[in-house]
């Protein structure tokens, strides 16, 4: 939508050698309701046809990325090869689609902004009037012709397809730049260029029992007045949609039926990508985007045998995740995936069980007793889990509850797996419990400690939080190829992982802990920084520094996740197929 002052005329289509199309997914009615999971499905499909798919996830608040938010705030921090933190919806294009994106591909309002503003202080405009339009909409189209040019599938050419999901619900003030960028971006690239899904809910009232398509209607009607028309719509819905619903959105929202599609709830989220495919939807983009001669029909008996594997899973195992963040689960979202892709592997439906850490704690039993024997009762092997993870996290909320799940797993020999902070868990609990040094603790909880086991790397910032800690994918060398997280990825001498911390384990206090049995078996190419931890005597217990989870797909699972599986089947008893040849427990 035009400034005032600004003439209509003065905008003209212009010509775009247009190589990559774009396929663009906004949402109505209301947020969450599954735009990351349509998008990254959508991609599936169409790369099934033969086509090369990239992503872009635009995402409009001011910050410049995620890395500062809470995971409460919006679910985990994605973290790419690059460093980039990114929003968690790149971590299932990346799942999905099996593809390396770059920080780039998340787009922020902070971003954008702060281009602009660094131009407007270098003088590229001239002495104009820097506006909303046309210049930070001209820096937004700029970014996404820029990004999706960038291939991320290891090839040296531009992807067949771009599929750009717009966060928020339209309508929302912060992303009206957006849209009117957008606007303008099908505008000027042209019909057959250009494919736009637009994602709403079809509620069920519960009185009347009625699949309600008012609120589409109105959603379609916003969309329509900012000036995009979509070309498909998905519609959510927890039941399939009758074919009266279908005709009437036809008719109210400007869209053919055959290109209305409906994204009903699923037994698990592998089964979308199908819905998607048996609704034709490859055949309504490539018409749209005139890719006839480039894609194919759709080759997914992979992925169905995969969607339909978990469906028939009966053996379940059970996984006590004690975290800081338990009661918005996206906050372990890439952790959650990990362990289903890990499970499913080993033939096993996984049963995870939620901890809060803080429940652990010696003073909740007398301020909530009922969740402190909760808790415990979940976490002990007799009653509940077969396996304790302990995942990443930040501040001291609930770390003496993780040390007692650490303690708990050591004594007990109960499988377990630290991440992040986990790992530095586990070398405070062998600090306090077995070198006797009761005031071991970390850095970040205590920093006047004369015991200070896990300590703030030396290069990290103190006065910025955003984009300062050690990030992205570094390499960890095995200072022996015989121990347990070596065989694990095949007995490699190095693996490349992701990683997202500012502390690391004391190098002082490494001699004292491996004469105690914790042996520091992995390290970072100075051989100084500590990476993977392993207890000796004990049938699983490893601790990480790095993010597994991160870069575990559906068919090639995490091998420290596949081990903590593995190992949790073999301690109750429970038959467990590993389809991943290389990783195995110990010997």
């Amino acid at each position: 939508m035009a400034e005032p002052g600004e003439e209509a005329a003065a905008e003209q289509p212009e010509p775009a050698p247009a190589s990559t199309k774009y396929v663009l997914i906004t949402g109505g009615v209301v947020s969450g309701l599954g735009k990351g999971v349509t998008a990254s499905s959508v991609g599936v499909v169409l790369k099934a046809c033969g086509l090369r798919v990239t992503c872009i996830k635009i995402d409009p608040y001011l910050n410049t990325d995620a890395g500062t938010m809470s995971p409460f705030e919006h679910g985990e921090v994605f973290v790419l090869d690059d460093g980039g933190e990114v929003d968690l919806d790149l971590g299932n294009y990346e799942r999905f689609l099996d593809v390396t994106l770059t920080r780039d591909n998340n787009i922020t309002t902070g971003k954008i902004y702060q281009s602009v503003i660094e131009k407007e202080r270098k003088g590229d405009y001239l002495g104009k009037t820097v506006q909303v339009v046309p210049h930070v909409t001209d820096e937004i189209k700029q970014w996404i012709q820029s990004v999706s040019s960038v291939p991320v599938d290891g090839q040296t050419r531009p992807a067949d397809v771009c599929v750009i999901e717009l966060g928020g619900t339209v309508g929302d003030i912060e992303s009206m730049p957006f849209i009117e960028a957008l606007r303008q971006l099908s505008f000027s690239l042209g019909k057959d260029n250009f494919c736009l899904i637009h994602v709403s809910l079809v509620p069920v009232l519960g009185v009347v029992g009625e699949q309600k398509t008012k609120p589409t209607q109105h959603s379609v009607r916003e969309l329509r007045a900012l000036g995009l028309t979509p070309d498909l719509l998905a519609c959510r819905s927890a039941q399939p949609l009758i074919g009266s619903v279908k005709e009437k959105l036809s008719q109210f929202c400007h869209v053919p039926v055959e290109n209305i599609l409906n994204i009903h709830d699923v037994p698990n989220l592998w089964h979308v990508p199908l819905i998607l495919r048996n609704q034709k939807v490859h055949e309504a983009i490539i018409k749209q985007l005139n890719l006839g001669r480039s894609a194919g029909p759709p080759e997914l008996r992979d992925w169905t045998q995969m969607a339909e594997s978990y469906d028939d899973l009966k053996n379940p195992v059970k996984i006590a995740l004690v975290g800081k963040y338990t009661n918005l689960t996206d906050s372990y979202l890439s952790v959650v995936k990990a362990l289903l892709h890990a499970s499913v592997a080993c033939s096993l439906k996984p049963s995870i069980q939620w901890i809060a850490a803080s429940d652990l704690e010696d003073s909740t039993a007398t301020s909530a007793p009922d969740a402190h024997a909760k808790a415990w009762e979940t976490l002990k092997a007799s009653m509940g889990s077969s396996c304790i993870l302990i995942p990443g996290g930040f501040g001291d909320r609930g770390i003496s509850g993780m040390i007692l799940a650490a303690k708990y797993a050591r004594d007990n020999k109960v499988p377990y797996l630290g991440i992040c902070l986990g790992m530095q868990i586990s070398v405070i609990e062998m600090s306090r419990n077995v070198l006797g040094l009761k005031d071991a603790d970390s850095e970040e909880f205590n920093s006047e400690t004369p015991s200070r086991v896990v300590m703030y790397m030396p290069e990290v910032s103190k006065t910025h939080m955003g984009n300062t800690m050690r990030l992205g994918c570094r390499r960890t060398f095995f200072r022996r190829t015989d121990c347990l997280t070596s065989k694990l990825y095949g007995s490699v001498d190095h693996v490349d992982e992701r990683h997202r911390h500012r502390y690391e384990v004391n190098p002082a206090f490494v001699a004292m802990l491996e004469n105690a049995g914790l042996h520091f078996v992995g390290c970072d190419e100075s051989g100084k920084r500590m990476e993977v931890v392993e207890l000796q005597d004990h049938p699983f217990y490893i601790g990480v520094q790095f993010h597994p989870e991160f870069k575990s797909r559906p068919r090639r699972p995490s091998p420290p996740f596949t081990g903590l599986i593995l190992a949790a089947a073999e301690y109750m008893g429970t038959p467990a197929n590993n389809s991943n040849g290389h990783v195995g427990t110990s010997e």
